[in-house]
């Protein structure tokens, strides 16, 4: 993720630095259970309703989506995605209660990251630019 905030003014020093960071859940040996593109997956399997939309709308492949969701399921010990086959009318994809769970939880701590991070940054670069903080 990257925060957006100008880092000083036109011609400064850090006008073109910009703060990138990410949001992961590890396990043992820091592993990444969980990283952005996998809640970026589930989301889109809510809003798609299916693996093969989720992993179209990511340009990812199906097989690239399948594995990312079957390395956390093996991860974190339980399903987060319930799979139909397709049929007449095509496959069908859709969270777990616990699925749906770990999405809203990620995005509720998401939300807080950002705001955090956003006065934290903008407090960082006006320091390095000796410019006083305007609130």
């Amino acid at each position: 993720m990257r925060i957006e905030i100008m880092a000083g003014p036109p011609g400064s020093k850090y006008y073109n630095i910009f703060l990138d960071y990410k949001i992961s859940l590890t396990g043992k040996d820091n592993f990444e259970v969980f990283d952005e593109e996998r809640f970026i997956l589930l989301q889109n399997i809510q809003d798609r309703g299916s693996l093969a939309g989720a992993a179209e709308a990511m340009a990812i492949s199906y097989r690239k989506a399948w594995g990312l969701i079957r390395e956390a399921e093996e991860s974190v010990g339980f399903v987060l995605v319930e799979k139909q086959r397709g049929g007449k009318d095509g496959g069908r994809s859709e969270l777990t209660a616990e699925g749906q769970k770990l999405l809203e939880a990620y995005l509720e701590l998401r939300v807080e990251f950002d705001a955090a991070i956003h006065k934290i940054t903008k407090k960082f670069f006006h320091r390095l630019n000796d410019q006083p903080l305007l609130r």
